[in-house]
């Protein structure tokens, strides 16, 4: 059989449990040094030490592995100490024949287990702490088999006999030698016992490998299972050859599952067969929904599929399948099998198999966790882009929270409602949290949907303080700081005195929630509501008792980059959840974020590069992408755009280009940018085109993708010189930015609504507009934007008159520091040429006594330019370069600005195809 039923209720001993106590007396016997025989190193004890740790763990398995099962997993601890292991385990076993002979045994058990008389230890002497998992399952063994009566005891000899002969029974023939095999065998282990085992081990492991695989071919697995079951079973196996060859196909397969891949097969090699328990099966889904998770639409959906339905008709009892299904159609946008899925999980389960129901809910038994299933679907909708669905069912999921008692359940939907609100545009929000089983009902209604956020957020982050939710305490945290990062605090009350307030943000706030963020993590283990799922670490610990050491010391740099695989070989399990690296990786991604509004480009890119160091193996790929776009749209302002698309390429090679994906958006955007400044209007034309169409059309969705696809069409029409109708583009979208609250946006859309102005000759109508968006910088600490509109300021004055060249040069110099510091190349050029224009429109100022203030910022402009391939603005630099060498008499660096002036505006008339070669290979 593959395993045994174990009885049903209270912790009782049974054989296999005795089996794992004298394994324990082996791993510990009293009175031995560091490393007891008949280990050889402290790595082969180290070895036996976590296999008899995932095996307590795993004790309370439904089905217990029989003897012969238990032996074929001890032959991949030890190498030729299996046959030790082996022989001592069965013959033990085997010399239990009355029931004086069990109690002598679990007398002596007692003896490894450390009291108040050992406190004082030798440095070498091994002993169980009673307080390690070790110790527990020892305990438990002992009062279990003290609690036993005379006929118990009895029954369990019994149960041993019948246990030792079916493994006899059950065995090939060369599993188990003959009592002179055995005695040879402990003769020449005696003889090796002052050597390294390692070594004779790895000369005759050959030889092991090739007995193996001959009893394989003539031996069929002893059990009834159907023969598609027998494919969902794992290799266990030790490679002949790991010594000596460095095995270059260890942990470069594919990291996701594949047609051609078993369900739970792990390498190729010759190896024996044993049926998984529940809990490993358990814990290989977990795993796969880790995997969905982390990489979204990138992980294979039909291949996948295929294998949760073979489960699932295999094994109809575990209704986690279906919310496997759930989460894969979900990432890959099929919203009716996602939605079947999910109703047929709680339909099964109730959302009872791996969710925590709190004990304090009365009513589970008569609703189940209907509260966690609207949760479920109120998610689901909401990252399908169905806002008003997702809010209907959230809103409900809340009244059946409150309705059930379910405090944690209750903060969970809480923060869902506040992410919603800040993620997806929602103008009219009136009823959200003024219902009358809202948790803030005395609020009323007349607040905006940036005060009714606030008020939720406060709200939950204190609720999640009061359960004692560290992991939903710090995700509060997060997006505390990103609301402060763009929303201006405003007084509740609208009566009584009246501080003076300022309406500005305060970064101090932002900084502040982003530690306390971090410094919350560092507190995961006392989560009030934090979730094993079953078999979750005897899994990874089993799973890693495949690769031999040898194996794992050899091929260090050939070893998969998975991140999910919490526990390598030989080494303590880690000690950092996924969970808790997501969420510090988060921190980082935010200040990138904040550091780039508040203009300190370097700090922001050493975030972005931490993240992308640090936290990539435990990211999702859609926010390591993230980090990738910020670091290549770096390379972009800052280093030019053949750096940026090298890059880029780089990057695709590592991230598989899906629709809505943020590579491919940044791909546009680069072309869109290039194609403007060669003066490729009619490409980038249809770049736009191309960011429209991944934006959905339901309104308050996307509303990113969708602000950046008409702010990129108003500027290809004012590159045309259609001056209305990028007005009136630009002024349709800040309409939608002022409905929907987007402060930011609404800062960058006034200012190009004074280039506009600017170019189209009516300065003085632009001077509102960029004067408006100084107040938005000021207000949003948007340090580095408000530099540049003080630049577009001093250029309106400029172009009123050579009467406001010392203000609008007052102005350069002011913001002049900033945009040195943090500036990209675009907006440096710009600064220089409107301070050269400055110097040359200011009636006192002399070119021929001081004309290298002049030439030096026109060369930088000029060098700046080249790099961006910016035709109209390094045409314009030359041509001032050549006049001021004109008045100088420098006859020859005037033809030479002159034909680079020339040879800039052909190309600005005349521009190449080469990036409607990148489209159309970006579009196949």
């Amino acid at each position: 059989m593959a395993g045994s039923l174990k009885p049903v209720g209270a912790f009782a001993i049974t054989p296999h449990k005795v089996s794992v106590c004298i394994l324990l007396q082996i791993y510990a016997p009293p009175a031995q040094a560091s490393v007891p025989f008949p280990f050889s190193s402290v790595s082969q004890h180290n070895r036996l030490g976590l296999f008899l740790l995932a095996l307590t763990k795993s004790c309370d398995d439904i089905l217990e592995p029989q003897l012969d099962e238990l032996i074929n997993q001890l032959k991949e601890i030890g190498g030729l100490l299996n046959h030790w292991l082996s022989e001592h385990l069965t013959r033990k076993l085997s010399a239990l024949s009355s029931p004086d002979d069990l109690f002598n045994l679990f007398s002596s058990l007692r003896s490894i287990l450390g009291g108040p008389e050992t406190s004082i230890l030798e440095d070498d002497q091994i002993i169980l702490d009673p307080n390690s998992h070790l110790g527990m399952f020892l305990r438990r063994c002992l009062l279990a088999f003290n609690l036993l009566s005379f006929e118990g005891v009895c029954h369990l000899l019994t149960n041993i006999g019948t246990y030792c002969k079916e493994a006899v029974s059950s065995c090939p023939p060369y599993d188990l030698p003959d009592e002179d095999d055995s005695n040879n065998d402990l003769e020449e282990l005696l003889e090796y016992e002052d050597m390294d085992l390692e070594s004779f081990v790895f000369r005759k492991v050959a030889e092991e490998a090739e007995a193996r695989k001959r009893a394989r071919e003539s031996a069929t697995f002893h059990t009834h299972t159907p023969r598609s079951l027998l494919g969902l079973v794992e290799d266990i196996q030790v490679s002949a050859d790991s010594k000596y060859k460095n095995c270059d196909g260890i942990g470069q397969g594919s990291e996701f599952l594949g047609p051609s891949h078993d369900t739970f097969r792990g390498d190729d090699h010759n190896s024996g067969l044993f049926l998984r328990t529940n809990w490993q099966v358990q814990g290989y889904l977990r795993e796969q929904a880790d995997l969905i998770e982390k990489h979204g639409s990138s992980f294979p959906l039909n291949a996948f599929e295929s294998i949760l339905k073979q489960l699932q008709k295999l094994a109809p009892e575990l209704h986690r399948v279906h919310y496997l299904r759930y989460l894969n159609n979900l990432y890959h946008d099929d919203y009716p099998a996602a939605l079947e899925n999910l109703h047929c999980y709680f339909d099964y389960s109730a959302g009872a198999e791996g969710i925590d129901a709190p004990s304090s809910s009365s009513s589970f038994i008569s609703y189940g966790n209907y509260e966690i299933a609207l949760l479920c679907l109120g998610m689901m909708h909401c990252y399908l882009g169905h806002p008003k669905q997702s809010l209907e069912v959230l809103t409900e999921a809340v009244r059946a929270s409150q309705q059930h008692n379910n405090d944690t359940c209750l903060a969970y939907t809480l923060t869902s409602i506040c992410n919603l609100l800040s993620e997806i545009g929602i103008s009219n929000a009136t009823g959200i949290i003024a219902s009358s089983y809202s948790p803030v009902t005395s609020i009323g209604t007349s607040l905006s949907i940036q005060q009714q956020l606030l008020v939720l957020l406060r709200r939950s982050l204190k609720r999640a303080e009061s359960l004692k939710l560290t992991r939903l305490v710090a995700s509060n945290r997060l997006a505390m700081a990103k609301f402060d990062l763009t929303h201006v605090k405003r007084p509740l009350l609208s009566f009584g005195p009246k501080a003076s307030t300022k309406l500005r943000t305060c970064p101090i706030d932002v900084c502040k929630e982003l530690r306390l963020s971090s410094y919350l993590l560092s507190e995961f283990g006392s989560d009030g509501a934090s979730l094993t799922i079953d078999g979750a670490f005897s899994t990874a610990w089993l799973k890693n008792l495949q690769k031999p050491m040898a194996s794992s010391v050899l091929s260090q740099e050939n070893r998969s980059e998975n991140g999910s695989d919490a526990f390598q070989f030989g080494s303590q399990p880690s000690s950092i959840p996924g969970y808790v690296l997501q969420l510090a990786g988060a921190s980082y991604l935010l200040r990138a974020t904040a550091w780039e509004l508040f203009g300190s480009a370097p700090v922001a890119r050493l975030n972005a590069l931490v993240y992308a160091t640090c936290f990539a193996d435990g990211s999702s790929s859609a926010d390591l992408a993230l980090a990738y776009v910020k670091l290549i749209q770096h390379l972009a302002v800052y280093k030019g755009y053949k750096e940026a698309f090298s890059a880029m390429k780089l990057a695709e090679e590592k991230f598989l280009s899906v629709s809505k994906s943020r590579m491919q958006l940044l791909k546009l955007q680069l072309l869109h940018e290039r194609a403007l400044h060669r003066g490729h209007l009619k490409l980038a034309q249809q770049v736009c085109d191309e960011i429209g169409v991944l934006a959905s059309s339901v309104t308050g969705v996307d509303l990113e993708l969708k602000t950046e696809a008409s702010l990129r069409h108003a500027r290809t029409l004012l590159a045309a010189k259609q001056f209305s109708q990028a007005a009136a583009v630009a002024h349709s979208l800040f309409c939608m930015c002022y409905k929907f609250n987007l402060q930011v946006e609404n800062a960058t859309v006034l200012l190009f609504l004074a280039e506009i102005h600017k170019k189209s000759g009516n300065a003085v109508l632009g001077l509102p507009y960029v004067l408006a968006s100084l107040s938005f910088c000021q207000s949003f600490n948007l340090d580095l934007l408000e530099a540049s509109a003080t630049l577009t300021l001093a250029e309106l004055w400029l172009s009123l008159g050579s009467n406001h060249a010392k203000r609008a040069k007052a102005l350069i110099h002011r913001a002049l520091p900033m945009i040195l510091g943090h500036g990209g190349l675009e907006l440096r050029a710009r600064a220089f040429i409107a301070e050269a224009k400055c110097y040359l429109s200011d009636p006192n100022f002399s070119v021929l006594e001081d004309s290298e203030v002049v030439l030096d910022s026109l060369r930088q402009a000029s060098e700046e330019l080249e790099v961006l391939e910016y035709h109209e603005l390094a045409a314009e630099a030359f041509y001032l370069m050549a006049l001021i060498f004109d008045r100088l008499g420098q006859l020859e660096e005037r033809e030479s600005a002159a034909s680079s002036f020339k040879d800039h505006v052909i190309a600005l008339e005349n521009p190449k195809d080469d990036e409607g070669l990148l489209l159309d290979s970006y579009s196949t």
